[in-house]
């Protein structure tokens, strides 16, 4: 596979993706419509960074405008497509629902309609852990996830439910990749380890939904990253998930950024929300066995590259609004 289209290439997930990819001597076509769910400098910065790759083109268009991309396939013969365009965010899809239902599932729709009509035989989509709220832990994709908690997760089944649909009826081979809570350098601002680093170091207090006893399975962007591309291999139709393998409480990763920034934390505790999950973690032996792959950067030096990261680029970063 030599020419593939990145969607969400600006976004935290897929920058990486495409950054992954092209050291790979790939050919990648990156598309964003850059939003402003979050501050825009963010995706600018990414895009800076692939830009300096010969092999990489960018063009801003929406997921969600079915012509645009039509034209854009008919300029490109695309081996794959990696669908990494989503609002996420459990608690903004509950302010903004339908956003979340034309993006996530509309959208999904509109690129596997356009690998059938192009031959393009292998798709990708990016999925969330949000699907197993409610199941015995660790979560393992054999687990049923018909009810959905959230809009954002229901618009996530949507569009794994019609992959399914264009696998059977087209025969396109897709890979479902669930992700568990991915942080890391340049992530997204709505995200808790970035407003966290920030808001201790600005000496502003962290809004904390909960005690703080919650866990995640937090997953380093490369990790993610190196999982995605290898899930292009022809798997005809899997589910899989990505996750540290690993759930942390939401106050150990506090200490960690505390330690990396040398600054104590003040907690300002909130009511916890009816739609978030009291814990994440994945189990993760189909990923080992049918990818290869496995998470290699354990969360403490994740949160250290992180903080460092943020400290190298603080000059800018301080000016994003969260």
């Amino acid at each position: 596979m030599n020419k593939i289209l990145v969607t969400g290439a600006a976004g935290f997930i897929g920058a990486k993706t495409a950054e992954l990819l092209l050291a790979q001597k790939k050919t990648v076509v990156g598309v964003d419509n850059l939003n402003d769910y979050y501050e825009p400098q963010l995706k600018s910065y990414r895009l800076g960074l692939l830009r300096k790759h010969r092999h990489f083109s960018f063009q801003k268009a929406d997921i969600e405008n079915f012509s645009q991309f039509k034209n854009l396939f008919r300029r490109h013969r695309f081996d794959a497509v990696i669908n990494l365009a989503a609002r996420a965010g459990v608690r903004c899809s509950l302010e903004n629902p339908f956003v979340y239902l034309s993006t996530n599932t509309l959208g999904t729709l509109n690129l596997l309609e356009l690998c059938k009509d192009f031959k393009v035989k292998k798709f990708v989509l990016a999925s969330t852990s949000s699907l197993y709220a409610s199941q015995p832990m660790p979560f393992k994709e054999t687990l049923p996830v018909n009810t959905p908690i959230s809009p954002y997760a229901a618009t996530k089944k949507g569009a794994e439910a019609l992959c399914y649909t264009y696998h059977y009826l087209y025969g396109i081979d897709i890979t479902i990749l669930r992700y568990f809570t991915v942080y890391g350098p340049a992530g997204r601002p709505d995200m808790s380890v970035f407003r966290f680093i920030k808001w201790i170091d600005e000496g502003k207090p962290l809004e904390v939904f909960g005690d703080g006893s919650q866990k995640r399975d937090f997953t380093y962007v490369d990790d993610i990253a190196r999982g995605t591309i290898k899930a292009l291999k022809n798997m005809k139709f899997r589910i899989i998930n990505l996750g540290g393998n690993k759930p942390y409480r939401l106050d150990q990763m506090i200490r960690l950024i505390e330690k990396y920034l040398g600054k104590k934390a003040k907690i300002k505790n909130l009511p916890f929300h009816k739609a978030d999950m009291t814990a994440t973690w994945a189990d993760i032996h189909r990923s080992k066995n049918e990818l290869g792959w496995k998470p290699s950067v354990r969360l403490e030096e994740g949160i250290r590259r992180t903080v460092s990261w943020y400290l190298e680029n603080r000059d800018w970063v301080k000016k994003i609004k969260l």
